[in-house]
């Protein structure tokens, strides 16, 4: 696989899995909608029922901004398995045109999310360096 076919198949891909670390060192993985705007991966906080706005990603990336963020596909035909991953740095957008521009993206790629627009805030990584497989 070429990096412009593992670009096109992470950004065509409905949820990715991003890693942080905690602020004890512990891996953090959850499951995001996102969307890729050039070499910059935004997901949004969205209005599904959650604890608090301020999630554990947010306060993970806020003390270290360094993240993965992972896109896979299983086949039973193991010669169909890929990966894609992106590293780079995270960091959190609260107002302004970059939230704006975010919420913009997830609302256009996933029509759950116009019912109920995303207020954020998001979590804008700016990838730095793409790894990929397959099978």
């Amino acid at each position: 696989m070429e990096l412009s076919e593992a670009v096109r198949r992470f950004a065509e891909s409905p949820v990715a899995h991003l890693a942080s670390v905690r602020a004890d060192g512990a891996p953090h993985i959850v499951p995001v909608v996102f969307a890729l705007d050039g070499a910059t991966i935004v997901t949004v906080v969205d209005e599904k029922p959650k604890r608090a706005r301020n999630l554990r990603r947010i306060e993970n990336v806020a003390s270290e901004p360094r993240v993965s963020v992972l896109v896979d596909h299983y086949d039973e035909d193991w010669r169909r398995l890929w990966w894609v991953r992106a590293d780079g740095r995270g960091r959190i957008v609260h107002e302004g045109p970059e939230l704006d521009r975010a919420i913009e993206l997830i609302t256009a790629r996933y029509p759950q999310e116009r019912a109920r627009p995303p207020r954020g805030p998001a979590l804008l990584i700016d990838v730095e360096r793409w790894r990929f497989w397959a099978g």
